[in-house]
């Protein structure tokens, strides 16, 4: 009997080793919801898919923002951020670049409900961000400042007094900001200075003096934070050279300057702006919107930044453009939004970092100025 088994067991060990490797999205994966925004500057809105368990997109919905987007062509805002979850998914977070607001959505699966908005102190705001009961949020325009509320539970938003900062310059190309996981610090990026400035969160929510950093190569544009405390940035690489583009990690120090880890790592793609990291944070990906591809590395311990096999993991259609993207909030799916071909494409992430495309979900208009894109 014992020999009986033992050998049944044998047999079924060894036909599981030539079996492929499951992806995250082959194990149970509970339904989510992605959202877009279409920054439209008669009315902005956001566009919001039902996500199947498979990570398939369907009954797709519009929720108006009640404020106005700028309105344009291919990736308007330049920016990172401008569609936030919070960090419980509960609300969502939009900016209204056009009527210089920030509305926020309660989030029920891929139904939203609108708690209100509230202006943004400040004129073009591109990026938003939050952590606890704090709320950032950048404005590109005209001076180029910061400006901060605090988050109450019904979702609604509160200036905080004097919490008004200043970046470097006052049209410093602003494009993203991101809070540390502790909350101790908020990044901001510059892509007209090449600069990364620091600002210690103070007990009261307000910032501290800004601490000024330059970039580690050329064409910065996006920062984030990994699970584990580094940030790590997007650049475009140097004008005029080819598929130049590259990721940066960074660890903060105390007193605001930053320390470099990984430097300019290449992707291996062109116009690389826009990245995410997984929920582990073992990985990172970004969008080259110019090759229209997805590069993928893996995030050490250290802070240090590893391409995977090949680099690129993931190729969008011809045209696509791949602006923008964002994981679902288990890790097991990414999508990408596609401003050439008016698509999100949807890949499962596999345990080793690799990602398998599902398809595309169409319903958005191409070259239209959408920005933006979250998923739960």
């Amino acid at each position: 009997m014992f020999k009986t088994s033992h050998l049944l067991l044998s047999a079924v060990l060894a036909v599981s080793a030539l079996l492929p490797a499951r992806s995250h999205a082959q194990t149970a994966s509970p339904a989510g919801a992605v959202f877009v925004m279409t920054n439209a500057a008669d009315h902005n809105e956001i566009i919001a898919y039902k996500r199947a368990t498979d990570g398939s997109l369907q009954e797709r919905q519009s929720f108006r923002t009640e404020g106005r987007g700028s309105g344009g062509v291919t990736d308007p805002l330049a920016s990172q951020g401008s569609l936030t979850l919070s960090q419980d998914h509960s609300l969502l977070f939009a900016v209204n670049a056009g009527s210089g607001d920030i509305s926020v959505f309660q989030v029920h699966g891929a139904n939203l409900s609108l708690v209100g908005k509230v202006p943004s102190a400040g004129s073009e705001p591109v990026a938003v961000a939050q952590h606890g009961n704090l709320v950032y949020v950048v404005n590109a325009g005209g001076s180029s400042n910061l400006q901060g509320f605090y988050l109450h539970k019904d979702g609604s938003l509160k200036h905080i007094a004097d919490s008004t900062a200043y970046l470097s310059t006052g049209n410093s190309g602003a494009s993203s900001l991101s809070f540390s996981p502790d909350g101790q610090f908020l990044l901001v990026t510059e892509k007209l200075t090449n600069k990364i400035d620091a600002f210690h969160v103070q007990v009261n929510g307000t910032l501290a003096p800004i601490v000024g950093n330059p970039s580690a190569g050329p064409g910065l544009f996006g920062v984030l934070f990994a699970p584990n405390g580094f940030a790590i940035t997007t650049e475009t690489g140097p004008a005029g050279a080819t598929d130049a583009s590259a990721v940066s990690s960074y660890w903060v120090q105390a007193n605001g300057t930053l320390s470099a880890v990984s430097t300019s790592v290449p992707t291996l793609g062109a116009a690389t702006c826009w990245h995410v990291v997984t929920p582990d944070g073992h990985f990172v990906y970004t969008a080259n919107a110019g090759t229209s591809t997805i590069s993928g590395f893996a995030v050490g311990s250290t802070g240090t930044l590893t391409a995977l096999p090949g680099t690129i993991v993931g190729t969008n259609p011809a045209g696509s453009t791949n602006l923008d993207l964002a994981l679902s909030a288990d890790g097991k799916f990414l999508f990408t939004l596609n401003s050439g071909t008016g698509t999100v494409s949807i890949f499962s992430v596999n345990q080793d970092g690799t990602l398998t495309s599902l398809g595309d979900a169409d319903g958005l208009s191409a070259d239209s100025g959408f920005n933006g894109i979250a998923a739960i």
